[in-house]
């Protein structure tokens, strides 16, 4: 009962690891997922914008629907930017937490084989 107790806290942080990083994978890859439905999004406002002439896009009056679209065509590479590297920074981070979690578990498997062994010696003194 003692050992249990013993192990507990160990084990808990190795939970928190591992729950931690299947979290930051998941949420990596989701936002990975979404970059292939903005890319499309994208393309089919610059295909709208684009189709028109290039006389109608440039006397298009400020604030038109025109220039706003023009501003959305603008943005879009920084969004797609950005879910694409924080998507790859999440996996990361889900990565570097499982391998984390193996050292945890390299750096405590010698500690308790050492106990256990202890206690076989002190069993078998005892016998």
């Amino acid at each position: 009962m003692q050992n249990m107790k013993q192990m507990m806290l160990p084990l808990l942080v190795l939970a928190v690891l591992v729950i931690s990083a299947l979290f930051f994978a998941w949420q990596g890859v989701s936002l990975q997922g979404q970059v292939s439905g903005e890319e499309v999004k994208f393309h089919a406002l610059q295909d709208a914008y684009f189709s028109l002439a290039k006389a109608d896009r440039d006397t298009a009056p400020t604030g038109s629907e025109l220039n706003k679209q023009l501003v959305q065509i603008q943005n879009y590479p920084s969004e797609l930017l950005r879910l694409k590297l924080v998507g790859v920074g999440k996996i990361l981070t889900g990565i570097f937490f499982v391998l984390l979690s193996i050292v945890f578990l390299l750096f405590m498997m010698p500690i308790r084989l050492a106990k256990l062994m202890s206690e076989k010696k002190m069993g078998s003194i005892n016998n």
